[in-house]
């Protein structure tokens, strides 16, 4: 299995992508190839002396910044990492890629590069929430801030599959995001969403679920256009890491509390892990004609880590074939 990892993509970039391809190849050393796509001078500056068994270079002279229009990529920046990076995926060079970049420009070079799945209208971006009960999966977190309806069914589609390979739960529950829980609430994207999704999977479908019920509800799959998930990711991110910071800041004001708290470190360590993106890795964009995985810009070794053993699970357990066959059936309803 062959690999392709953006090394030039994230904040922490080259040094995460190589650390972290060096620990997940600790664990993963049996027939896997991790192709590091960038300047092969900084890489090998980066690595030392001799590149390891189970490390590829493949040599890009140029990287897609955070500033840029993500969508010109592939034609101003042919030979960057990203660009590069999926077309391994395209030739059959590479069984995947894995990227902490530009994520507009991960998504239009996939788009063009790989193409969507037949019969897909839309990709998206669904990620992993854990709760106090379980994960669920949200679809979409950013790919589409414009969709329609029967893009939203799509992601339903394509998040349930997803999630059956995560969780190992078939036909999981679906709730779509609203701002009440009566059908003919929302905007008339969300209630035409709503008539379509329980129309095409009645026997999945929940209804809406409120921005307090997100968490606790009985929805495994939280369906949504891409402006609206991404809010709600990002947000969800910031208030686990505003809570950390003032528990710790509670903690930090009383001697007593910090007795308390040395008590409390396994319980808190754990809490930290249930939380952290990092044990998650990057999120797959569902619907592309390859598997590709989007991480998280601020990736550490750890996370870049866990976004190879997450390309690696979608390989191995087949999600593209999957998912191309669970859209195939519904192909009449977006025609």
């Amino acid at each position: 299995m062959k690999i392709a990892l953006d090394a030039m993509g994230g904040d922490l970039a080259p040094w995460s992508p190589v650390k972290g391809t060096l620990q997940f190849l600790q664990d993963h050393t049996s027939g896997m190839e991790i192709i590091l796509v960038g300047d092969q001078t900084i890489l090998k500056e980066e690595i030392g002396d001799s590149v390891p068994k189970g490390i590829r270079i493949h040599h890009t002279t140029q990287v897609v910044t955070m500033h840029e229009q993500g969508s010109k990529a592939i034609k101003t920046k042919p030979d960057s990492s990203i660009v590069q990076g999926i077309n391994l995926v395209k030739d059959g060079l590479a069984d995947a890629f894995v990227s902490a970049g530009h994520t507009g420009a991960i998504m239009a070079t996939s788009l063009l590069s790989l193409g969507r799945i037949e019969g897909l209208k839309r990709p998206a971006l669904a990620a992993y929430i854990p709760t106090a009960t379980g994960g669920k999966i949200i679809c979409d977190v950013g790919a589409n801030p414009d969709a329609r309806p029967e893009h939203m069914l799509q992601f339903a589609i394509m998040a349930a599959i997803y999630f059956d390979h995560v969780e190992g739960k078939p036909h999981p529950k679906i709730g779509l995001v609203n701002i009440g829980s009566e059908p003919n609430k929302g905007s008339d994207l969300y209630q035409e969403a709503h008539k379509l999704v329980k129309k095409e999977l009645p026997n999945d479908f929940i209804g809406n679920v409120e921005g307090r019920h997100l968490l606790d509800s009985p929805a495994d799959i939280l369906i949504c256009d891409g402006f609206v998930g991404n809010t709600i990711l990002k947000f969800a991110e910031s208030w686990v890491n505003l809570f950390i910071g003032q528990l710790n800041k509670q903690i930090m004001d009383k001697r007593s509390y910090q007795m308390v708290a040395r008590m409390l470190q396994p319980v808190f360590t754990n809490l930290k892990k249930l939380y952290d993106y990092e044990e998650f890795g990057g999120v797959p964009l569902l619907g592309v004609n390859g598997v590709v995985i989007v991480s998280h810009g601020n990736s550490s070794p750890k996370a870049v880590k866990n976004s190879l053993l997450a390309a690696k699970k979608c390989i191995t357990e087949n999600l593209l074939g999957d998912i191309q066959h669970a859209i195939t059936e519904h192909m009449v309803v977006v025609n």
